[in-house]
């Protein structure tokens, strides 16, 4: 009886629908739908089929669906994905999955250390801001030093380098769409 009330409430939600809404369509009470998803009662065949017919579905498809599973949306520090190279230390807030729309990450730029001799260019927009210390940012023939609560917002098309010119460790925060990993 569990699963009837899962399914019933994830597929309700998946298609937008309020309880009142699928009730209307299904011509049953409202409360019924509620303490169906609560468990509370289980219905009989022909008022769940009424109920599906409210999508619609039929019944073998409601009992074959496979619910998608909840995706995380907050991260501890733990949680975050390792994404460093070379000496600049780097971690992606979420998921590694190729569907993403956005890519935020934290970065750690210690003394010294640059994104390499090369210029990078890839198919994104990129933002960041500067939480502590200072970082050179060259785009394009223009170059730029950030310190904390400076920002940055360019195309990256255009090639650039971010390279830590100060004495003490930079941390940032940067966002890129799409992500380019």
């Amino acid at each position: 009886m569990m699963e009837l009330a899962e399914r019933l409430k994830w597929l309700r939600g998946r298609h937008g629908l309020t309880q009142r809404e699928l009730a209307r369509r299904a011509g049953v009470n409202n409360s019924l739908i509620s303490q169906i998803e609560q468990a509370a009662v289980n219905p009989s065949v022909a008022t769940l089929k009424r109920i599906l017919d409210g999508f619609p579905i039929t019944m073998g498809a409601f009992f074959s669906l496979e619910q998608e599973p909840a995706r995380q949306c907050f991260f501890r520090q733990q949680d975050l994905l390792p994404m460093s190279s070379g000496e600049v230390q780097m971690w992606l807030l979420g998921p590694l999955h190729r569907g993403h729309k956005l890519a935020l990450q934290r970065e750690l730029y210690p003394p010294g250390a640059d994104t390499g001799p090369e210029m990078l260019s890839n198919e994104a927009e990129e933002a960041g801001l500067v939480l502590s210390g200072e970082i050179e940012v060259t785009v394009g023939e223009q170059c730029c030093v950030l310190r904390a609560g400076d920002g940055y917002y360019f195309d990256t098309r255009q090639p650039h380098r971010f390279r830590n010119i100060g004495s003490e460790q930079c941390e940032l925060i940067s966002a890129a769409t799409p992500p380019t990993f």
